[in-house]
């Protein structure tokens, strides 16, 4: 199950998101009160898909979401990042969201797990990404410099680091029928 950018600190409002960023966490770390070792095998025993959710489910609506209007702060402003392409700079989204660059630091890493840069950056790539699916092999350099990276470079850079292949070997891969 996958929670939305800033969804599930309501139901662990006491840990910042960025402790759990990139673990696996036992169920009981973040839930000590759902009852130890045989909580997971109430959320993990259905057979199937389904069920599965359903458990969950079940699980997290009694352990919350406590209220916290930073949360949906966060939520609004993961959103604007993803569908305001303009969206480069954490000095803009700051300016936009009236924190300073330090507030919205900690607001990402509670909520978030990650800082605001990475999540521009990563819809940055996305956006690369779905040009070179579209165009089959798009002018990197101009695209580049469209999505506010200073050089190709740091574009290919970026892309290959996230998706594992350089911009122009994805580009020939997708085009491949």
């Amino acid at each position: 199950m996958q929670f939305r950018p800033g969804g599930f600190r309501p139901f662990a409002p006491a840990w910042p998101v960025s402790a759990w960023t990139g673990r696996r966490v036992p169920l009981g770390e973040v839930f000590p009160e759902a009852g130890g070792e045989d909580a997971p095998a109430a959320v993990l025993s259905p057979d199937d898909d389904h069920a599965r959710v359903a458990a969950l489910d079940a699980f997290l609506l009694a352990h919350g979401p406590a209220p916290d209007p930073t949360a949906a702060q966060a939520v609004e402003l993961v959103d604007l990042i993803r569908s305001d392409r303009t969206v480069r700079k954490v000095s803009w989204l700051a300016a936009a969201s009236g924190l300073s660059a330090r507030s919205l630091q900690r607001l990402f890493a509670d909520h978030v797990g990650v800082g605001p840069k990475w999540v521009i950056l990563r819809y940055r790539i996305h956006e690369a990404l779905e040009r070179a699916e579209e165009a089959g092999a798009p002018d990197w350099a101009g695209l580049a410099a469209e999505l506010g990276y200073s050089d190709q470079a740091h574009l290919v850079r970026d892309f290959t680091a996230t998706i594992g292949l350089p911009p122009t070997a994805y580009a020939r891969a997708v085009s491949v029928p």
